[in-house]
């Protein structure tokens, strides 16, 4: 599965446009995002590509989880936001 990383400074509209092309050809995608402005672009995000998708008469649906990523050599939990079609 692929994954997309968004930061508090992600375009939301750009992050979405990459979670619909790689939903398209592939099913599924995952989301990380650490940070509160990391995930609220994140959500961000996965709203718009929920509505781009529709267009194509595709269903998103997204599972959020925690997930751990190492940033730097720390370990840090984040969030994850599986992505895929219902």
């Amino acid at each position: 599965m692929e994954i997309i990383k968004v930061s508090s400074r992600s375009a939301p509209n750009s992050v979405a446009g990459a979670i619909a092309a790689v939903l398209r050809s592939s099913g599924e995608v995952e989301v990380q995002a650490v940070g509160a402005g990391a995930v609220n672009q994140a959500v961000k995000a996965c709203a718009v590509a929920r509505g781009y998708l529709a267009t194509n008469g595709i269903d998103m649906v997204i599972v959020p989880a925690f997930a751990s990523v190492v940033i730097d050599s720390e370990e840090r939990t984040g969030i994850k936001l599986i992505c895929c079609q219902r």
